[in-house]
């Protein structure tokens, strides 16, 4: 074998090792995933409409997801391209999803700017700082179904009885076994009646013989306070929505006083023109 064919495989390798690395290529919005007739859906378009799904359809599989949005398109397209043009109303409507999509990335960016946690923060401290909450009512009851027992059950705690024993032994309603305890409440939260009777007891007093439509009571207050302010956490959300809706206003009324804006009559005709549907028909 002449030698200067064994330089030949080093050769080839050195050509090969001397070719520029093909460019990793990633899809991007503009990458094609399907062609009905020449017509060009991408990746884009698919990424777009899973945006808009609702909640339930967003938990399928991505593979799931992806093959069923692309043959949507796809059938879609195929649908498409049955039509030139579209219709008067279709246009129509299309300018105002145009015009409603524009309104909301400028609402976007608006609330990006403005909804900050520092924002948030300043917000609640605004709304709270001086906040004086409602007055609030820890007392137990002891609940029997005649007047006759409520005063049997008053007389025993006059000369003493734990009321909390008492309810155990002799409550009939569902705090019985719990000592009559109801737990803290405001205003309104009870019938008139028992309410009225907590209002006029002092811290331990214990009242005389109520009437409801729950049958008769005896009630002991066990404390008042001054409802407190919520924690930041729990009035976030709602904060955030005010400072959105605040945000919002604030534009809209700065670009009304800059723009111009009129509003024609609609001569010769009332509001009941807006169900006129021939109007832009075909």
């Amino acid at each position: 074998m002449p030698k200067g064919l064994t330089f030949l495989p080093s050769l080839a390798l050195a050509a090969v090792m001397a070719l520029p690395l093909a460019a990793e290529t990633k899809p991007d919005a503009g990458t094609v995933v399907a062609r009905v007739n020449g017509d060009e859906i991408t990746l884009g378009h698919v990424i777009a409409t899973v945006a808009t799904l609702p909640p339930q359809y967003q938990q399928l599989e991505d593979d799931v997801l992806y093959d069923f949005i692309l043959e949507q398109l796809v059938q879609q397209q195929l649908l498409s391209q049955e039509q030139e043009d579209l219709s008067k109303l279709n246009t129509l409507a299309l300018e105002n999803e145009a015009r409603s999509l524009r309104a909301v990335q400028t609402v976007s960016g608006l609330t990006e700017d403005e909804l900050t946690d520092e924002a948030i923060q300043a917000a609640y401290d605004k709304q709270f700082a001086d906040f004086e909450g409602a007055e609030e009512f820890d007392a137990s009851h002891i609940l029997v179904e005649t007047e006759d027992e409520a005063k049997a059950i008053k007389a025993q705690l006059d000369d003493g009885a734990d009321f909390a024993e008492l309810a155990k032994e002799k409550s009939t309603g569902p705090s019985g076994p719990n000592g009559g305890a109801l737990g803290w409440f405001g205003k309104g939260q009870m019938v008139p009646e028992f309410e009225n009777a907590v209002l006029g007891l002092e811290k331990g007093q214990v009242s005389d013989p109520v009437q409801t439509q729950f049958g008769w009571h005896v009630v002991i207050l066990n404390d008042t306070r001054k409802a407190q302010a919520p924690e930041l956490a729990a009035v976030r959300d709602q904060l955030a929505q005010t400072i959105r809706q605040d945000a919002i206003q604030a534009k809209i009324d700065e670009l009304t006083q800059q723009a111009q804006i009129e509003r024609p009559a609609l001569d010769g005709t009332g509001p009941e023109v807006i169900r006129q549907l021939d109007l832009i028909q075909e």
